[in-house]
């Protein structure tokens, strides 16, 4: 059988467009969820044995099932011994771009749209994503609502002053949601590119490059800082030598000791943390790679791009000593629960498709990486899901279940607030009114094959 493979060829493709896949039809006038245990999440709840009925795009009542009606004309979806939640977020996504088939990049939205995904921001644009998010805001497509940066602002693109300013502007002009900000930008470059967007009115994220470092760079105020980039640097005594790969070289030098003053600064400056702690778990752990790539979900990635990922953490694995692995891993894991602890923001994202990270699949490990650095469930799940509307100004239509809201919703087979891992226990998934029973989404992975 053929599978649906993250970067197949273009013969593959052809047939999984999302708009013509089999339950991605135009939303029912009215659907149902009857008797279902609802998960609000603007609180740590269950409300048990209700009713939530949508027409269109929206949620109209909720209640107690004793009191709310199912419609006579209403889709009826059984909820019994079920949890209804909010769609998650993967707030540090990447979408194809450049000459990527339209198929390829329908394919990798209908993966995130599977796993319960409602909203996706992209951290690498091309004016390609400008197009789709309006076809996806028109509802043309069954996949997640995109927000996305325009091209990187790196040490190539962005080289000097006069460059950089003019790509802020460019990309306001062009109706980017944010600039994403990538490594090797110089500290005055990087200043003007902070100035110019704060006088424009485009927030910028991301990276933390070297030449700025996290200091000067919490004082520009992100809008998000992705990875704990510069996080690991910044705790590095005097002395230390460059950094490799997020600092994992560097854990002979780090002092725990400054976690409280930099976890201080990152509140004040009111700074949103997006971990992708998955990511950098995967590639520094001790788990075998090539144990790794028989994970159910690699099904959907290519052969070839899992094979560099097994050769890369291969190359880690003997590069750098297992007491300094583990030590990259602890004082991340220190390091989230601490700033989770002052209040700072959490956006749940996991880097997908990099290393090791298989679109949708990868949000639901990001949860349990979370957890295991010493959040509950509930915020774990906040993170992706109210913090997200937070984020984004829409608290008011979207980000938890309640009447009046938009209808992005994963219905459950067990509850994710007592067990994370539930969250990937997907029965179907609704985005904007429109529903995919897990039978049908099973199809479309399927489909080609």
């Amino acid at each position: 059988m053929k599978k649906l493979l993250v970067g197949a060829p273009l013969s593959l493709c052809l047939a999984l467009t999302v708009s013509a896949w089999p339950g991605a039809q135009a939303p029912d006038p009215v659907v149902a969820f009857a008797n279902v245990n609802v998960i609000p999440m603007d609180r740590e709840t269950v409300l048990a044995d209700q009713t939530a009925v949508i027409r269109g795009d929206r949620i109209v009542e909720i209640g107690p099932a004793a009191r709310v009606k199912v419609p006579d004309a209403a889709t009826r979806i059984d909820g019994r011994g079920r949890y209804l939640m909010p769609a998650l977020a993967e707030m540090h996504a990447h979408v194809p771009g450049g000459n990527a088939p339209d198929a390829a990049i329908e394919r990798v939205l209908f993966l995130y749209a599977a796993n319960g995904i409602g909203t996706i921001r992209g951290m690498l644009g091309h004016p390609r994503h400008l197009t789709l998010r309006d076809r996806i805001a028109k509802g043309e497509l069954w996949a997640p609502r995109l927000y996305t940066s325009g091209p990187s602002f790196n040490g190539n693109t962005a080289a000097t002053i006069e460059v950089a300013t003019e790509m802020v502007l460019d990309q306001k002009a062009a109706g980017y949601d944010f600039l994403k900000i990538h490594p090797g930008v110089p500290r005055a470059v990087m200043d003007a590119v902070a100035a110019t967007a704060k006088k424009a009115g485009i927030p910028f994220a991301g990276h933390v490059p070297a030449d700025v470092g996290l200091h000067h760079a919490l004082e520009l105020k992100p809008l998000t800082v992705d990875h704990l980039d510069g996080y690991i640097e910044a705790l590095a005594r005097q002395g230390a030598p460059a950094s490799q790969w997020f600092g994992v070289n560097l854990m002979d030098y780090v002092d725990e000791a400054r976690i409280p003053q930099i976890v201080r600064d990152t509140k004040a400056a009111g700074t949103w943390m997006v971990t992708t702690e998955i990511l950098l778990e995967h590639t520094t752990s001790d788990e075998d790679p090539e144990a790794m790539a028989k994970w159910p979900e690699f099904r959907y990635a290519d052969p070839k791009q899992v094979a560099q990922w097994i050769a890369t953490k291969k190359k880690m694995m003997a590069d750098v000593a297992p007491a300094s692995r583990a030590r990259f891993i602890q004082v991340h894991r220190t390091l989230i629960k601490a700033l989770n602890d002052a209040g700072v923001p959490f956006l749940l994202g996991s880097d997908a498709p990099q290393m090791w990270n298989v679109p949708g699949f990868s949000v639901h490990r990001e949860l349990k990486a979370l957890v295991a650095s010493g959040l509950s469930p509930y915020q774990a799940l906040t993170a992706g899901t109210r913090n997200v509307a937070v984020f984004f100004g829409t608290l008011e239509t979207t980000g938890t279940v309640a009447s009046g809201k938009r209808a992005d919703l994963i219905l459950l087979d067990a509850n994710p607030l007592a067990d994370v891992a539930n969250s990937s226990k997907i029965a179907g998934v609704m985005l904007a009114g429109r529903w995919m029973a897990r039978g049908d989404i099973d199809t479309r992975l399927e489909a080609g094959h």
